[in-house]
């Protein structure tokens, strides 16, 4: 068989697939496997053991037929018997009807394999993705584990006590921030304790990395310079991680680190949080009531 799984993002969203991606896998052992995704997850789905091939799907803009030309194009040319949509957008499930209808598990009306709890949007990412596998003939979806996604990170010389704080998050919601000098605080605590502080985030959160590296001498600022890969690799070695709800706390989750995970009233824990042994999710209306010793308290060493 030929099968499509289509997952566009966003990075948060794409790390919880890759538990549902494990088991499509395991499932059709014996099938050949395309992931459909956007172009910032390429690289990271190209390293995954779960997919013979990744395609990109550059999200054409209603007014770009000749982009929905080559979008179908690409769908159709796959031949595909089966999908399943891990996006279960109106714009993912659109691809049922371009795509000619194939088998498909989803909320696409005519789906064949139809997601139809009622109550979906109310369940958690993993427990969602999991009940539609489930509906599709696949039991036993794992948590997702991105040890494969490792890269080596040698060449930063960084000690063994490491914590890593991730004091970023969307541009455009910014209570969903912890307050930067929190952060600070917090680090310097740490390497009072013997901990190196690692501040990550993208390049528009060089002014966040800056800031907690002004005020700990001992932290190091790598916001900007790490792949996703990178990210993976310092989760694996961390002693804990702490950060907002954003991202790269879920690559940090699923690379196998403890974690604090802190939520304002912008976002919902019990429908987004990462998962894990050693997760734990803090939340205030407004985070700036969370106070430094409450989460120091939740670090793994100390």
């Amino acid at each position: 068989m030929r099968i499509l799984v289509i997952k566009l993002g966003a990075l948060g969203d794409f790390v919880q697939a890759m538990g549902p991606a494990a088991a499509i896998r395991r499932h059709h052992h014996g099938d050949e496997i395309a992931l459909l995704t956007t172009e910032p997850y390429a690289e990271l789905a190209r390293a995954a053991p779960y997919f013979d091939r990744v395609l990109i799907d550059e999200r054409p803009s209603l007014v770009n037929p000749l982009g929905w030309w080559r979008l179908a194009r690409l769908l159709r040319g796959g031949r595909f018997d089966r999908v399943y949509d891990l996006q279960t957008s109106d714009r993912s499930s659109f691809y049922h009807w371009l795509m000619g209808r194939p088998d498909w598990s989803g909320i696409a009306p005519s789906a064949s394999l139809p997601h139809a709890n009622p109550r979906r949007d109310l369940m958690h990412t993993i427990e969602r993705q999991a009940e539609q596998l489930r509906l599709a003939g696949i039991a036993d979806v794992p948590l997702p584990d991105l040890s494969w996604a490792a890269r080596d990170i040698a060449h930063w010389g960084l000690p063994d006590r490491l914590l890593l704080l991730v004091p970023g998050g969307s541009a455009h919601r910014p209570k969903k921030r912890w307050p930067v000098e929190r952060f600070a605080a917090l680090a310097a605590l740490a390497a009072r304790q013997g901990a190196t502080p690692i501040v990550l985030g993208g390049a528009q959160e060089a002014a966040l990395g800056a800031a907690i590296a002004a005020r700990c001498s001992a932290a190091r600022d790598l916001t900007g310079k790490t792949g996703l890969g990178e990210i993976v690799a310092l989760g694996r070695r961390a002693l804990h991680a702490v950060g907002n709800d954003t991202g790269p706390m879920h690559l940090i989750v699923a690379a196998g680190a403890p974690a604090t995970v802190l939520y304002s009233a912008e976002s919902d824990p019990a429908l987004t949080a990462p998962r894990g042994a050693r997760v734990t999710v803090l939340r205030r209306t407004d985070l700036a009531e969370l106070a430094v010793e409450e989460v120091a308290a939740t670090l793994a060493f100390g």
